[in-house]
């Protein structure tokens, strides 16, 4: 099965294999250029690449050199990459990330601030290019107002893509960013329509889900949750589990295109308990992906026993640009450099040969 085609709306995949979204921070003054089109178009392979996460907003350029898609001049940058990969046969989407107050000040373009669905700061360190280590920049706690521009900057960065001839967007609503701020309850202390209850809390993710497929088309948006997930002063909380069956029945209403829901206990996070993950795949109707530490033998053991639809792998793709094929023939595959994950240039970014024989 994990070789096998699949429709996913309008697309038909060559395979059930995504490539799950991985920051690079290759992108310098946060637009993707030819060495981004390169490394994309190495892995066009895949069934579907979910790009890294990608900014609708300059306030949401938290990390150093990642990309974001808001303009004309980031939006031509994607223009690149899509029609590297599609020169490939491959399909993409681009994920939209908006960081919020995961976020250093120093890291973000002149005229953005950082920030959050409440005025506190994260606790902890991120990386500048300018300064090194530096801490959490304190988030000015957007408005109404500015909750609706956001989520404006949203379907507009949707809009974008779809022009650049991207095939769709993948709403980052995990590992602590925006959209998760405003649904984790540890970190969402609002007490206006945007907080306080697990409707309220979900309001954001589901306002941002409805303009994009009003815009865009159901079938070309799809979200990324990780419920139990620990990244960025998140964690489980009381009701955790029915706020997200909640949150998956009116996106599956929605008809998007498909909840992908990632799991982090592979990387010593608290595991989503097997319960949820199978009563979220009943609620959805759509397409289904689940992440979180597969190989080749565990993805077609979860296709097979209908865990899910697709299987997105992460690291391995790192430096396997040919994985799909090692898996096919049962190749060994190539360890990553850990020291290259983030620093720019080709290095152990698009140096990473195809599995020689």
């Amino acid at each position: 099965m994990l070789f096998d085609r699949y429709e996913l709306g309008t697309l038909s995949l060559a395979n059930r294999i995504v490539m799950a979204p991985m920051t690079r921070s290759r992108s310098p003054e946060n637009v993707p250029g030819d060495l981004v089109a390169t490394y994309y178009a190495q892995r066009a392979s895949a069934g579907l690449l979910v790009t890294e996460g990608t900014s609708p907003s300059p306030n949401g350029l938290g990390y150093a050199r990642i990309p974001g898609i808001f303009d004309e001049k980031t939006a031509a940058g994607w223009k690149k990459v899509a029609e590297a990969v599609h020169a490939k046969n491959g399909k993409i989407f681009i994920q939209l990330m908006h960081t919020g107050r995961v976020s250093s000040e120093l890291n973000l373009p002149a005229g953005a601030k950082v920030v959050g669905v409440t005025d506190k700061t994260l606790d902890g360190e991120m990386y500048t290019d300018v300064k090194g280590m530096q801490p959490h920049t304190k988030p000015h706690a957007l408005t109404e107002a500015e909750i609706e521009s956001t989520i404006g900057e949203y379907v507009n960065a949707a809009k974008l893509a779809v022009a650049a001839g991207i095939d769709g967007v993948e709403i980052h609503g995990a590992n602590g960013y925006l959209v998760e701020q405003f649904l984790n309850a540890n970190v969402n202390t609002r007490t206006d329509r945007w907080g306080g209850s697990a409707e309220n809390r979900n309001r954001f993710a589901l306002e941002v889900a409805k303009r994009t497929v009003a815009a865009i088309g159901a079938d070309r948006v799809g979200i990324r949750l990780s419920p139990y997930g620990v990244f960025n002063g998140t964690g489980a909380f009381d009701g955790v589990d029915d706020q997200y069956l909640a949150l998956v029945r009116e996106l599956s209403a929605l008809k998007l295109g498909y909840v992908h829901v990632l799991d982090h206990s592979a990387m010593g996070a608290p595991p989503v308990p097997e319960a949820l993950k199978s009563a979220l795949r009943e609620n959805f109707k759509g397409t289904f992906i689940l992440a979180g530490g597969f190989n080749a033998e565990t993805a077609e053991k979860a296709l097979q026993q209908k865990q899910a639809d697709l299987i997105a792998i992460g690291r391995p793709f790192l430096a396997n640009p040919d994985l799909v094929a090692r898996y096919t023939n049962g190749n060994p595959l190539a360890e990553a450099d850990g020291s290259t994950f983030y620093t720019p240039g080709e290095k152990g970014y698009t140096d990473y040969p195809p599995f020689a024989g």
